[in-house]
This record gives C-alpha cells, sequence and structure tokens, in this order.
C-alpha cells in the first residue's frame, strides 16, 4: 500500500511548516513495516499551536463569541466531512493500531459525527442564562461560558472515538483546542485536520500537534492552556493530575480500568455470548472499560468457563482489514511482550490456562496473541488486579451475590463492569451497588446521552452526556439587584 506521509503541522487554519526536521514513522503492527510518517513536534511548535488557539478564543468577534447556532453550522459541516472521509479514517485507523475494521467503521468512522452533532445540539437547546430568586432581595443571573483554551492528549487504542469525546463538546461550547494525538496513530488525525479545513474552521479553533510525552507535559503546563482533558494510563494521569492541581487548572482524567462481569446463577449463557465478546474482548482487548475479570457462580462454574473458552476459541484471527476477522494484532511489540509478560505470571501464580496463552501459529509476522482465558484463580492473582490491555479473561468463581459484589468491587479501579442475567430487574439492582463509574446490564455500550467516566485509578470527571459539555464551561454569575 502506499505510503501516508505528511510534512506539515495543521496549526491556524492551515498548513504550517515544522520547526525541526524529526518525524513520527508509523509502523504496521500486521505487517511490522512502516505505513507512514508525520512531522514531530517541538515546544516551539507546541507554543505556536497554543498561541493560535489563544488568539482565536480571546478574539471578542471569534469563535467563542459566537452564537451556539453559528457555530452549529460550522460544526455540521464539520460532521459532513467526517462522514465523507469515514471510510478512510476506519481504514487508517485499523491499519495503525489493529482494530477490527468492522469495529473501526462503527468506533472510528461513525461515532465522531454523531458526538459533534449531540454536542452542538444541546448547545443550540440550552437556555441562555438561569435567573434565579434570590433568598436575600434581588435575583442571580447564572450562565455557563467556555473556559477557555483546551489542551486534549489522547491515546492510540480508540483514537478518533476518544478525541471527539473531547473536541466535539468544547468546540460546541465556544472552547478551542490544541490536540496531541498518540503518536502510534497519527494519520487519522491527520485526516481529521483535512475534514476541519474543508469544513472551514476558523484559524486557531482547532491545532492538531503530535509529539511524545515531553511535548505532552508542556502542553499541560503551558502557561495558555485553560483546560486539560487526558485519557491514557493511570500512571500518565497522576503526573498530570499533579500538574493541573498545582496549577489550579481544570483537569478531565479517563484513566484504566480492571472491570468485572457478574454472571448471575440464572444467565442465560447461549444468548449472552455475543454481546459478551463485545463487553470482554473487543478490539483485541485494547479498551480500558472491558469486563477483564469474569466472576462466575460456583454452582455453574465449570460451565461458564467450558463456554468461555469456546467464546475466545470461536474468535478469528488475523488481519484487521478482513470483515472477517474479530481479534487483529496488538498496537506494538512492545503492548505484545507486555501483554506475554502477564500471562507468563498468570501460569506462575497457578492460574489454569483453558486457552490462548500463545502467538498464532500461522502468523509469521505481527503483534499478535491468541484470545487467552486463565481459570481457577481468585481476585488476588496479579491477573485479575492489574491491567493487562490485551485479549486476556480471568474467570473468578463466587458463592452468592454478596461475595460477587465484594469481588467486583474489590479493585483499584472503577470504569466500567456488566451483569448479566434473565432477571434484568434483579440485574440492574446488583449493578447499582458495583462501585464504578459506569455499569452495563446484559451488554455494554457508551450511549452518547449518559456521563462516562471512572472513580478511584479510574480517574476524574465525566465525558458525554451534558456532563461533558459542562465540563468544558464555566459558571458566571451576575447579583440582580432588586426590582424597584
Amino acid at each position: 500500500m502506499t505510503s501516508i506521509d505528511y510534512r506539515e503541522f495543521y496549526i491556524d487554519g492551515g498548513w504550517q511548516q515544522p520547526s525541526t526536521a524529526g518525524s513520527v514513522p508509523v509502523m504496521s503492527p500486521t505487517t511490522e513495516e512502516p505505513i507512514g510518517s508525520v512531522p514531530r513536534a517541538s515546544i516551539q511548535d507546541i507554543d505556536r499551536a497554543v498561541a493560535a488557539a489563544r488568539r482565536a478564543f480571546d478574539d471578542p468577534a471569534g469563535w467563542s463569541a459566537w452564537h451556539p447556532k453559528e457555530r452549529a453550522e460550522v460544526l455540521e459541516r464539520f460532521a459532513v466531512e467526517l462522514e465523507s472521509r469515514a471510510a478512510e479514517t476506519a481504514r487508517r485507523v485499523s491499519r495503525q493500531n489493529g482494530m477490527p475494521i468492522w469495529l473501526a467503521d462503527q468506533f472510528e468512522g461513525t461515532f465522531p459525527p454523531v458526538l459533534v452533532r449531540y454536542f452542538s445540539g444541546l448547545m443550540v437547546d440550552a437556555p441562555d442564562a438561569d435567573v434565579r430568586p434570590g433568598m436575600l432581595g434581588g435575583s442571580a443571573r447564572v450562565t455557563r461560558r467556555p473556559i477557555g483554551v483546551v489542551g486534549a492528549i489522547v491515546p492510540w487504542n480508540v483514537p478518533q472515538a476518544i478525541t471527539f469525546l473531547k473536541l466535539a463538546p468544547a468546540l460546541a461550547s465556544g472552547c478551542t483546542v490544541v490536540l496531541k494525538p498518540a503518536e502510534e496513530t497519527v494519520l487519522d488525525a491527520f485526516l481529521m485536520a483535512e475534514a476541519a479545513i474543508a469544513a472551514g474552521l476558523p484559524p486557531g479553533v482547532l491545532n492538531v500537534v503530535p509529539g511524545g510525552r515531553d511535548i505532552g507535559a508542556h502542553l499541560v503546563e503551558h502557561p495558555d492552556i485553560d483546560k486539560v482533558s487526558f485519557t491514557g494510563s493511570t500512571l500518565a494521569g497522576r503526573s498530570i493530575a499533579e500538574t493541573c492541581g498545582r496549577l489550579l487548572r481544570p483537569v478531565t482524567l479517563e484513566l484504566g480500568g480492571k472491570s468485572a462481569a457478574i454472571l448471575l446463577d440464572d444467565v442465560d449463557l447461549g444468548a449472552s455470548m455475543e454481546p459478551l465478546f463485545g463487553a470482554t474482548l473487543l478490539n483485541n482487548g485494547q479498551i480500558c472499560w472491558l469486563s477483564t475479570r469474569v466472576l462466575a457462580p460456583r454452582s455453574r462454574y465449570g460451565e461458564v468457563v467450558d463456554a468461555v473458552t469456546a467464546l475466545a476459541e470461536s474468535l478469528t484471527i488475523g488481519d484487521p482489514l478482513d470483515p472477517a476477522t474479530k481479534i487483529g494484532p496488538l498496537v506494538s511489540a512492545r503492548q505484545r511482550d507486555r501483554v506475554e509478560g502477564y500471562i507468563a505470571k498468570g501460569r506462575d501464580e497457578g492460574a489454569r490456562l483453558t486457552t490462548g496463552g500463545a502467538r498464532p501459529g500461522d502468523l509469521d509476522r505481527g503483534y499478535f496473541v491468541q484470545p487467552t482465558v486463565f481459570a481457577d484463580l481468585d481476585n488476588s492473582a496479579t491477573i485479575a488486579r492489574e491491567e493487562i490491555f490485551g485479549p486476556v479473561l480471568s474467570i473468578i468463581p463466587f458463592s452468592d451475590e454478596t461475595e460477587a459484589l465484594a469481588i467486583a468491587n474489590d479493585s483499584e479501579y472503577g470504569l466500567g463492569g456488566t451483569v448479566w442475567s434473565s432477571d434484568v430487574e434483579r440485574a440492574t439492582a446488583l449493578a447499582g451497588r458495583v462501585r464504578s463509574g459506569t455499569v452495563g446490564v446484559n451488554h455494554y455500550v457508551n450511549d452518547p446521552v449518559a456521563p462516562f467516566g471512572g472513580i478511584k485509578n479510574s480517574g476524574i470527571g465525566r465525558e458525554m452526556g451534558p456532563e461533558g459539555l459542562h465540563a468544558f464551561q464555566q459558571l458566571h454569575t451576575v447579583y440582580l439587584p432588586p426590582e424597584a
């Protein structure tokens, strides 16, 4: 395939030359060969991008001052341009991180314009102000204003969908953005920049500047950044939180997870396997909210182990661009080494490997790992405690709902989770007691209308829903005098 190479950054409404000659090479996790490149940002490039975003935000007649309907008109054009590039966006993401193409079509091609339209609609429909009768005479006029210049840092696993969890509400609210995509997935970000140019986004409203951790750190602490939104590891999130805390800078952190799927004793295993795949092994196990701990009732433990093992063994492994593929490669050799290290740890600690645990024998290149299932372990095992970020499941037994809930809540994380039962009311009641930001009943789907985010080591703040819009706004109060 033809290499996709860019030589300039998207800054201040157009393509600009980088200040240095460095580049970010992009490698295929399927072929282990180069597929493209983009320039690597320096601190000077970040400074240029932030300055452009600052000018655009501070302009008295600029983006932040536009009526929401005016911004919505531009954002609708943006959504249309994204839709026209949806197939190519999905293809680029799949080539870069191994996401199966059928999933990339949904997550990376379809979801971003949905988010753009959703948040634009929220802003158009929002009241101009909330006027509250005062208790001490007079009244209070409360409005929501855009928070300012946003530094957005996104990971490689679901790059476009996660980008627009930040970009769509930020732009709709009137903020301007400097986006730092992950180095592993930059080609889709530059295609998105092409859509922004075609849509006529005003100069400085969106800027795309890739680079390494040093560039990200500089963006987070830049004096002209008003808000940081980060999705990534808990370790990196802690560092960003420390910086933002010192600077008294608002921050949203969507971090790691080690969620539990609670299969109750009345679960219909036959009907649950397809949605269980989506909740446990989707995107090659490279999603933070996946229920990678499967909790099974002791009365049906062997049955659950057999069913989950059969599910893992049924998944087609191969080229992510093949629509039949369910499990593609991991994003990099480093990520594969990490996952294989956890598989070895599971064996060393005495867990029983029921399937997988190795590289596919029929694939001589690519960063592939077979879907792997461990049984006969408890919640103290390393593979049940730490986020693996690969296709590895641990099946843990429980005696009753009380113990299942205790196991599910016994985690440093609290991002996702699922409860599976033939009795939806019973499952919903139990889901309400799971200490996690989100829980699904008999499936798991991130719906744009509802807030998504975690507690404990899974982060702070929420994305999606009206709450996701409010994260990019600040409250402003005017105290009005009593009527004469």
